[in-house]
C-alpha cells in the first residue's frame, strides 16, 4: 500500500519461476507508477512484471534478459522506456552487494565491451537516435588482469515469492525459484514476500533457512488456489506413441 509514485523495486524471479505475482497484481491495482524496477528480466506479455510493463507504469528498468517481451521492446526502441543491461552475474551480484552494505566491486565481467567503455543506449529518442547512453567505467588493473568497478544496488522496496516462511520472515525457496529472489530480498530496504505455506517460529530448521528474517519486514500468506497458480514460459509435448509395445521382463 505504501509503494509510492516513483518508487525503485527490486523483483525476484527467472522467467515465470518465483515471480512474485500476488504482489506484483495488487501492485497493479493500487496504482503506484513511474516506478524503476530491478528485475533479471520484466516479466512476459500479460504475465509478472509484464502487467506493470503494459499499464504504463514502469519508466526504467536494470535487467539482463528482455527477450521475451514484445511490449518491452516496443517501449524501449520507442523511446518510452530506459534500460540497463547488466550482465546476469553482475546483475546477481550487485543486488546481494547491496543488500550486504557493499558499495562497489571489482568484476571481470564486461572489460572490452560497451558495458565497461559506456555507449550502451539506455533510451532511445522518437526519432530512432540514442538520447541517454550508458557512462564508461572504472577499470582497474589486478594481478595482470582488467576489472570493471560496478555499483551495488539498493532499492526502496522489494517484491519476493518463497515456497515457506514464518512470521518473523525467515524464508525457504523451493528449486528454480531460488534464483533472483533472496538477492532481490536483500536488497530491498522494505521487503515484502508472498510465502506458499506460513509457520511459526520454530517450524522451520534452521539449517534450511535459504534467508534470514533479517532481510525481510512483511510476509503474506498465499491461499492454496494462489500458491498453486505457477504459469509455464514454454510447453513441450512430446507426440503420441502409437502401435504395440514391447515389454520384456
Amino acid at each position: 500500500a505504501d509503494i509510492g509514485d516513483g518508487s525503485s523495486l527490486a523483483v525476484g524471479g527467472f522467467g515465470l519461476s518465483g515471480v512474485p505475482n500476488v504482489l506484483i497484481e495488487a501492485l497493479h491495482r493500487q496504482g503506484a507508477g513511474r516506478l524503476s524496477v530491478v528485475s533479471n528480466n520484466c516479466g512476459v506479455d500479460g504475465g509478472g512484471l509484464g502487467l506493470l510493463l503494459a499499464a504504463g507504469r514502469i519508466v526504467r528498468v536494470t535487467g539482463s534478459y528482455v527477450g521475451e517481451n514484445k511490449e518491452f521492446a516496443r517501449q524501449y526502441l520507442s523511446g518510452e522506456l530506459e534500460l540497463e543491461l547488466t550482465p546476469q552475474g553482475t546483475l546477481a551480484e550487485r543486488l546481494r552487494a547491496g543488500g550486504a552494505g557493499i558499495p562497489a566491486f571489482f568484476t571481470p565481467a564486461g572489460v572490452g565491451t560497451q558495458v565497461a567503455e559506456g555507449g550502451l543506449p539506455w533510451r532511445y529518442g522518437s526519432d530512432g537516435s540514442v538520447a541517454l547512453a550508458s557512462p564508461p567505467k572504472e577499470v582497474r588493473e589486478y594481478d595482470g588482469r582488467d576489472y570493471v568497478l560496478e555499483r551495488g544496488i539498493t532499492t526502496d522496496f522489494a517484491l519476493v515469492r518463497a515456497a515457506k516462511g514464518d512470521r518473523h520472515g525467515n524464508l525457504v525457496f523451493a528449486k528454480a525459484s531460488r534464483n533472483f529472489n533472496p538477492l532481490a530480498a536483500m536488497a530491498g530496504r522494505i521487503t515484502v514476500a508472498e510465502v506458499e505455506q506460513l509457520v511459526e517460529p520454530g517450524g522451520i530448521d534452521p539449517d534450511e533457512v535459504h534467508l534470514p528474517g533479517v532481510f525481510v519486514q512483511r510476509v503474506l500468506e498465499l491461499t492454496p488456489a494462489q500458491a498453486a497458480d505457477k504459469g509455464i514460459e514454454r510447453r513441450t509435448l512430446s507426440q503420441p506413441v502409437t502401435g504395440e509395445r514391447t515389454v520384456r521382463g
